[in-house]
């Protein structure tokens, strides 16, 4: 181990950036590990549950991201090998018939039976759930994850769980004991840990089983008026949610796995019904739900919040990524206002890093973004003064116009800081979109004042004037008197001013940056067109 990998190491042990306090966790949980050993299957496995009735989105990309942060989190304190899991539970009856899918009459003719055994309502593949499994593996493979997929068809139908169903028959009772005092009067009169697909039907059937034989897999249950006696290996069955999850984690060896704060019981009665079956139930926590601007939970049937390819359209994966890092034990806002500022705080987490001791290293979210490899390069300008700039240029603005505005203040922008000509897009897209109207309001008494010499101060100044001596002169006009009229009670009302009567905004970048970028004419221009109004 290099001095580098030890210097890490050390610190992670003592960071704490919630990833390495959930990697500790593993550590403590195989104290093995600490004099050098391994768990006795050779690694740590790491697990993200994906429910293949929809079609992946936003809470799908947190999770699994979270999931690695954690697992390298753990690879930076350990040497043991390390496994992830990206589990379909595409053997799932499916419920009802989603709304954004073609064909609905024939989903419908198929309610009830696995999703694995549906027809593809897109018609591309062998079935609904391959479709959605497709989908679920590009999204993957779009963000860079590194993971093992496992369908949960496959190891139910190909017998990698029968010895765990045979267990589940063995502890049927215990199971009961577990769930019985979870359900309602009626509910417990029906209630049956393993659900027999219908020999008839093809349907995953909730209905009450009779245990026959534990060793041999075999129960009996009614179908359509018949005692049926079968099996339940091989595919002829599948278990409820909350006994196929612990199930799972036993059958697995699952050591890590979170999930959100609404699945906070079936994390209990999973975790207990896992021991029931001989079995230890992994660690992990409840991460919170987003919320929308309401401070309501975001719901896809309710359209609410935002989705990943509306972030996407405005903001980079980074920033999604960055978003997700910070706190993920409290509930957030999930807006299109929200995007602005989470991609300049992950370019300013980057731009710190390399200043910083190991210690804050390891804290900063970049780190964990990135694995520890950040970029070395963010971009010269803040997104929030691109918005500015878009702003004044309207919502017409072309990305060479903005570039053009870009060559001006740093004629090697095009070249050398590729972040920044990222961020072209993104900020038109957002002016075009989402961004509020510039509606700039008239000065009044002392801003007319301050504005007109602001305007002279500039008019003095050499078209390539840097953005920090720009800024000196606002910084002094705010600061100044001006006859009977006095001066701003604080600077914070002069910057106000600013951002209201020139940018038509409440908030606005720093405007020494702002008019280098813009151009010292053309902002000139804006502060003629403010006096007009006054």
């Amino acid at each position: 181990m290099t001095t580098d990998k030890q210097t890490l190491r050390a610190a992670a042990l003592d960071s704490k950036a919630w990833p390495y306090e959930e990697a500790r966790k593993l550590l403590k949980r195989y104290p093995a590990i600490e004099q050098g050993g391994a768990p006795a299957k050779g690694h740590v496995l790491f697990e993200t549950g994906y429910g293949p009735s929809g079609l992946p989105h936003i809470g799908t990309f947190n999770e699994v991201l979270r999931t690695t942060m954690v697992r390298r989190a753990f690879e930076a304190l350990s040497d043991v090998p390390t496994r992830l899991i990206a589990f379909s539970d595409d053997m799932d009856g499916l419920r009802k018939v989603p709304d954004n899918v073609p064909n609905k009459e024939m989903l419908a003719a198929h309610l009830g039976k696995p999703l694995t055994r549906i027809p593809d309502p897109f018609g591309t593949h062998e079935s609904f759930a391959h479709h959605n499994n497709a989908m679920l593996r590009e999204f993957l493979d779009r963000f860079g994850f590194e993971y093992e997929f496992v369908s949960s068809t496959d190891y139910y139908a190909g017998g990698k769980f029968d010895e765990a169903l045979k267990g589940v028959l063995r502890h049927y009772q215990g199971i009961m004991d577990v769930m019985l005092p979870t359900l309602r009067a009626e509910r417990q009169a029906t209630y049956s840990p393993v659900l027999p697909v219908s020999p008839k039907s093809g349907v995953v059937l909730q209905v009450p089983i009779e245990v026959l034989d534990p060793e041999a897999g075999t129960i009996a249950f009614e179908d359509e008026g018949e005692r049926i006696e079968q099996s339940i290996l091989g595919g002829k069955a599948k278990l409820q949610w909350k006994v196929d999850w612990a199930m799972r984690w036993v059958a697995l060896g699952v050591d890590y796995e979170m999930a959100g704060k609404d699945l906070i019981d079936s994390v209990i009665q999973s975790g207990k019904i896992a021991r029931v079956l001989g079995g230890k139930p992994p660690e992990g926590f409840n991460y919170e739900m987003f919320l929308d601007e309401k401070g309501e939970k975001i719901s896809k049937s309710k359209g609410n919040g935002l989705s990943l390819e509306q972030w996407l359209t405005y903001g980079p994966d980074e920033s999604l990524a960055f978003y997700a890092y910070r706190e993920p034990k409290k509930a957030k806002a999930l807006h299109y206002g929200v995007i602005p500022r989470a991609i300049d705080d992950y370019w300013k987490a980057v731009a710190d890093y390399p200043g910083q001791p190991i210690a804050q290293q390891l804290g900063n979210p970049a780190h964990h973004i990135h694995n520890g490899a950040v970029p070395d390069q963010p971009p010269p300008v803040s997104f929030s003064l691109l918005l500015n700039l878009v702003g004044v240029l309207g919502s017409g603005a072309t990305a060479e116009q903005v570039r053009g505005y870009l060559a001006r203040y740093l004629p090697e922008a095009g070249a050398d800081y590729p972040a920044l000509d990222a961020m072209v897009p993104f900020a038109i897209a957002f002016v075009r979109d989402v961004a509020d109207k510039p509606a700039r309001r008239a000065p009044q008494g002392i801003e007319i004042a301050a504005l007109a010499r602001l305007d002279t101060e500039l008019a003095a100044l050499p078209a390539d004037a840097p953005a920090e001596d720009i800024q000196n002169i606002v910084y002094e006009i705010g600061k100044a008197q001006f006859g009977d009229l006095g001066g701003f009670e604080n600077l914070r009302d002069w910057f106000k001013a600013l951002y209201e009567t020139l940018l038509g905004s409440e908030q606005g970048p720093r405007m020494g940056s702002f008019i280098a970028l813009y151009g010292i004419d053309n902002s000139r221009k804006l502060i003629a067109e403010a006096l007009a109004r006054g």
